[in-house]
């Protein structure tokens, strides 16, 4: 130890105590005032709608034929009250079925507002980015608004809508409205004129073509209703009559794509059967299934009043076994005109599409939707049935190894719309996604299990959907409900304790894998070493391999990782999204030799207790990461319960209800 001189101790020492007498004095010294600002007030610029009528009719008028950019060009007349020195025009922000603000207002360009022939002066409101201040000279009777909504044309920059042979028009993304009016208050007459020899189809009503026949104009209609009835149109189509007022409406990338064999139109008729018969009503005058059978332009399925957005593969329809998996989209979007479309929650509906929607029932809207998507397919043969109980068997297996559930509700997901916007998430076992949709549908299961066997098979969810949805034949408006009214619906059809099964099962966190409706209904949750027919068809299709439920990750056909479980053996050994698998045991990577290594590696077989090992590259960097896992390769099926041919609940559930309709008639386009 160093020693230190006696004068130097003693001067430290006294420094030491004269530091403790002046340290208080010294702390209570303010260092030089640092700027601190207030707060700006908000002052709201966009007024609230009001159920009041707008003056005057608008004029729409939209060029779709530019198909080497995609680009939609607007020109929009809007009428304006006498005096006005304002008009606020707006992009729909809070759009109807995409549950949460999408309005793409960054692709709209050259924005100009016209009076007289004279440029007007124009900003864009500074927190509502999506309206536009428009300072009118005195005596403007009318504003002419001109833009390009310019369209994505690859898959990064958003859904692409427009291809060589088809495109999809809404309304929502190149038109503006005027703000401080409920929408259906708006009149609008649009007009939009098409590449050359095109099929358009749209529920609009009132169809008139002029000049070469590619200018189509329509009757005059309300925003709301124009919004909600999008167009399809293209070079190689066809429209079949299903019977009930409901049209199939097919564009395709190539003519051979549209022909679908009698007996899978039959099909769709049945679809149409068993919709209305489950329903008991109708709201609509008339639906058309909008369809594209594309791999070009982007997947959709949207629903509308009268009418849904739907794409397909291409041989959906003439590949019909090879694509069983691919043909659930129709049957859950035409369910969606009861549920969702005439039925919504009230903190749903929206008088105009500024003011935010709360999705607190969506598993209501979504979840009862996905149940009776997975149904009206099996009922009708739109689905064969084992691909509807693969598709519960995926989501009840899911659930099984979801580390999220434990913290988060399915409710809670609902707003997951809102705050996530559909974006992929680092671990989505963890975080969870929209499984209001999936986690509703069983949850729903279980309660047509449950009126099933509290009245002897006599009642099912078919009833509630018919005391709920099924109210006011001919109704095509909008008729909200609370929580309340889903409860006291169903206790009309079964008195039993609802409220507190739906707070515990979807408000409720930390619950235990939803398989209530699965063994009610005589089946049961087992896991096998070969894919159900849904996980296999959407594994061959995407070109990758999903061991969720084993290893716990997801590879594309390059053996890169797109997903990793939380908590899941390769999760534990390190293997996470973005590395790539480039060698297993050794061998160069292959999707047999992962699968194979896994098997040999199961308990009870000659690799067992000994790791697997992936030899893996992340950046420029590789690394050997041993993984012990011992269980077998694991794809959830559901399969019965017990031995026998009796039907369960599941199967009379999935069985045809309404008599086949053989009524219908076809026509082809060009």
């Amino acid at each position: 130890m160093r020693k230190t001189p006696q004068g130097i101790g003693l001067l430290s020492a006294l420094s030491l105590s004269t530091l403790m007498l002046v340290q208080p004095a010294l702390a209570q010294v303010q260092p030089p005032s640092n700027s601190r600002p207030m707060a700006v007030p908000i002052t709201p610029s966009v007024p609230d709608a009001q159920d009041v009528p707008y003056v005057g009719t608008i004029g729409l008028q939209i060029d779709a034929t530019d198909l080497a950019t995609g680009a939609f060009r607007v020109v929009e007349t809007v009428p304006v009250a006498q005096g006005a020195k304002e008009l606020i025009l707006q992009l729909p922000r809070w759009l109807p079925g995409e549950h949460g603000p999408r309005g793409p207002v960054a692709e709209l360009a050259q924005i100009t507002f016209e009076a007289k022939g004279q440029k007007l002066a124009w900003t864009r409101d500074p927190v509502e980015v999506n309206a536009f201040h428009i300072t009118l000279p005195a005596g403007t009777s009318e504003v002419v608004a001109r833009f390009v909504h310019t369209s994505p044309l690859r898959e990064s920059e958003g859904r692409i809508t427009v291809t060589r042979e088809m495109l999809n028009l809404q309304w929502e993304k190149m038109s503006l409205y005027p703000a401080g009016y409920y929408v259906r208050q708006i009149k609008v007459r649009p007009t939009v004129t098409f590449p050359q020899g095109w099929t358009v189809f749209t529920a609009l009503d009132g169809k008139t073509q002029s000049g070469s026949g590619n200018t189509v104009t329509w009757a005059e209609t309300d925003y709301e209703t124009l919004v909600d009835s999008p167009i399809f149109a293209g070079i190689y189509a066809a429209r079949h009559d299903l019977g009930h007022d409901v049209t199939l409406d097919l564009v395709a990338d190539k003519p051979e794509l549209l022909a679908i064999k009698p007996e899978n139109l039959q099909a769709y008729r049945n679809l149409a059967d068993e919709a209305v018969a489950a329903f008991g009503a109708r709201h609509f005058d008339h639906y058309d299934f909008l369809l594209a059978l594309t791999d070009r332009m982007g997947g959709i399925g949207l629903e509308h009043h009268r009418s849904s957005e739907n794409q397909q593969e291409p041989k959906s329809l003439t590949d019909w076994a090879g694509y069983d998996w691919d043909r659930n989209v129709i049957a859950h979007e035409f369910s969606h005109s009861w549920d969702g479309k005439y039925r919504r929650s009230a903190k749903l509906w929206t008088p105009d599409y500024r003011q935010p929607m709360q999705d607190n029932l969506l598993w209501v809207y979504e979840g009862q939707t996905q149940f009776w998507g997975l149904v009206l397919a099996a009922r009708s043969g739109v689905q064969s049935k084992d691909m509807v109980l693969g598709s519960l068997a995926n989501y009840a297996g899911t659930f099984s190894q979801m580390a999220g559930r434990e913290w988060r509700s399915v409710e809670d997901t609902t707003l997951d719309p809102v705050f996530a916007a559909r974006k992929p998430k680092p671990y989505a076992s963890l975080t969870r996604g929209e499984d209001y949709y999936t986690e509703g549908a069983l949850v729903w299961l279980e309660a047509d299990q449950i009126i099933r066997d509290g009245t002897a098979g006599k009642r099912g969810l078919d009833d509630f959907a018919k005391a709920f949805f099924g109210v006011r034949d001919g109704d095509w408006g909008v008729l909200t409900y609370e929580f309340e009214d889903v409860v006291k619906t169903l206790n009309g059809i079964y008195p039993y304790d609802w409220a507190s099964f739906l707070t515990t099962r979807l408000q409720t966190p930390g619950q235990p894998v939803p398989l209530g409706g699965v063994e009610r209904g005589g089946y049961k949750l087992e896991f096998r070493e070969e894919p159900n027919p849904y996980d296999k068809a959407r594994m061959a299709d995407a070109k990758v391999l999903g061991l969720f439920n084993s290893l716990g990750v997801t590879l594309d056909k390059d053996g890169k990782v797109t997903a990793s479980r939380w908590d899941g053996p390769a999760f534990k050994a390190g293997l996470v999204s973005g590395m790539q698998v480039v060698a297993v045991n050794g061998d160069a990577y292959d999707a047999d030799k992962l699968k194979a290594a896994i098997t040999n590696a199961k308990t009870g077989n000659p690799g067992a207790g000994r790791p697997i090992e992936l030899l893996v590259k992340r950046d420029d960097r590789y690394v050997t990461l041993p993984i012990t896992y011992a269980d077998g390769l694991r794809w959830p099926w559901l399969v019965r319960a017990a031995p026998g041919t009796a039907p369960t609940g599941l199967d009379k559930l999935l069985s045809p209800k309404a008599a086949k309709s053989k009524t219908g008639t076809s026509r082809a386009g060009k």
